[in-house]
């Protein structure tokens, strides 16, 4: 029998516009945008998310 271990991370990201760090789910089923501007940082595209900021690191 297989663990159960999680296949997706979250995703701790940097807004390219106000440089505000946020933390993510890779595989997010609606468009995330930043808590401070407003700036959209990543699109759902069915599976694993289209990232549109800098990743900082992966967490596990």
């Amino acid at each position: 029998m297989q663990s159960s271990e999680p296949t997706s991370k979250f995703i701790k990201v940097r807004c390219p516009k106000c440089k505000n760090e946020q933390i993510v789910f890779g595989k997010a089923a609606s468009v995330i945008k930043c808590l401070v501007c407003g700036r959209v940082l990543a699109e759902p595209t069915g599976g694993k998310i289209k990232v549109k900021a800098r990743i900082l690191e992966v967490l596990d």
